[in-house]
């Protein structure tokens, strides 16, 4: 077979803005493409915390990457992890050993959580960056109510009933609101021995308020609405010290035996990768066309990229990404003919964050600001138009909607206890126990947690 002369154009990470450039340039006849991933599906990454609070399935925010680009004839899709690039030979390389000449190269590896200098931190908190993430969230709060059902000491059953989350951000704002919802509408029938409502959900940030770059009079809206919802807000409050048993705030101490993280995240290590300089979270500083210096055959798009405008830096959000990937792609292309790329704009459509149950926060168009019931709506309307797929906009809307008039959690699943994972990795058979009541198993810590690869 003889080799396509068109140029290659490989983009590294298929979420938001890896995703669109790909759009763009798979109905393109110019360019032959092919898209690096570590895994095999587009993530709706802001719907992840209602995977994790058991209101969706994981198959409802995702979808196979092959499936989403299945008709660009010019395009085809490698599941592997980037290692290396090699700039001066215009190749990467793969962890598995493998590699891929590129033409052109559009970096959209996006960035994962940190936890400012303290990795140990990382086992006792999962963060909320992939499916594995949520799904280790969802099991370990269903597990904590599961265990305060069984426990007869008071002071442990308080401890299972209480869930601290770090990080007054959308992620932690929304984590809280949909906890509250669980605790107190759809969990209270289904036990015999707790009162759900007994769960005591504390958020906290370190800084005055919640949703530092919402408007302020949006954040406080926030912050009276989650206290509405019961939950304990602690702002201006860093956390020192994270274990199986809970949180240390100085010289205070919240008991808990569930932690989640949501406090920060660090772009992905790939920026390094490329040799040029990165700002403190790992960003790349990238020229207005969003190719990096000396190298304008390199673009770098999304949450790895730095973006400033009108002096501001451009918000990490899904939109950004999207409007980034399109310009990238616009541009390559513009290069393949022998046209000067141009300047990326950023069109600010708005930044919502969902509190719970007809209640979110957010501003349209930047102009505009939402609070209550009508920025809910808001709310719901955008994130169903922007989920990949139809199926997948159809089955959201229908959850949603039984969810609205019923309160129930439709993928309340334990898929992994820690008995299950010991008896799994033991080499022994399992024994016969003599007849009657089986001893019931000794109270455990939050077990590790699935280790999530950097998201996009």
């Amino acid at each position: 077979m003889e080799p396509d002369p068109r140029p290659h154009v490989v983009i590294i990470g298929a979420g938001f803005a890896g995703l669109e450039a790909a759009k763009i340039l798979g109905r393109s006849d110019d360019v032959r493409v092919t898209v690096v991933d570590r895994r095999n599906h587009h993530l709706f990454q802001p719907l992840l915390y209602q995977v994790a609070t058991a209101a969706l399935d994981p198959s409802d925010i995702a979808s196979p990457i092959r499936v989403v680009l299945r008709r660009h004839r010019n395009t085809e899709v490698i599941l592997a992890e980037v290692s290396a690039v090699d700039r001066s030979a215009r190749t990467l390389h793969f962890a598995d050993g493998g590699s891929v000449r590129y033409d052109h190269l559009i970096v959209a590896s996006g960035a994962q959580d940190t936890y400012f200098g303290h990795p140990e931190w990382e086992s006792q908190a999962p963060g909320l960056k992939s499916l594995e993430d949520a799904l280790e969230v969802r099991r370990r709060v269903l597990f904590a109510f599961e265990e305060a059902e069984r426990e007869e000491d008071e002071v442990r059953r308080r401890e299972w009933l209480t869930f601290v989350i770090i990080g007054g951000g959308p992620t932690g704002v929304e984590l809280a609101g949909s906890l509250s919802e669980i605790a107190h509408r759809a969990l209270p029938r289904d036990f015999r021995h707790i009162n759900t409502h007994d769960a005591r959900i504390v958020l906290i940030e370190g800084q005055s308020r919640l949703l530092p770059t919402y408007p302020e009079d949006l954040s406080e809206a926030a912050r009276r609405a989650l206290q509405k919802l019961q939950i304990d807000v602690r702002l201006g409050q860093r956390v020192s010290g994270i274990d199986a048993e809970g949180v240390t705030l100085g010289d205070q101490r919240i008991q808990a035996r569930t932690v989640l993280w949501g406090a920060g995240v660090t772009a992905s290590p790939l920026g390094k990768a490329l040799g040029v300089p990165v700002d403190r979270t790992g960003r790349v500083a990238v020229r207005p066309d969003l190719t990096i210096d000396d190298d304008p055959r390199i673009s770098v798009v999304g949450d790895l990229a730095a973006v400033t405008q009108d002096g501001k830096p451009v918000p990490g959000i899904a939109p950004a990404a999207m409007q980034m990937g399109r310009t990238a792609a616009r541009n390559v292309l513009r290069r393949v003919h022998g046209e000067p790329g141009q300047p990326f704009r950023y069109l600010d459509k708005g930044i919502f964050a969902v509190i719970g149950r007809g209640s979110a926060v957010g501003t349209l168009f930047a102009r505009w600001d939402l609070s209550g019931v009508v920025a809910w709506f808001v709310w719901v309307s955008v994130h169903l138009m922007y989920l990949v797929g139809f199926r997948s906009r159809i089955a959201v809307l229908f959850t949603w909607f039984y969810s609205y008039l019923t309160w129930r959690r439709i993928a309340r699943l334990i898929t992994f206890t820690p008995w299950l994972r010991q008896r799994e990795s033991a080499t022994a058979p399992v024994r016969a126990l003599p007849s009657g009541p089986a001893p019931r198993p000794a109270p455990t810590g939050a077990p590790a947690p699935l280790h999530a690869a950097p998201e996009r």
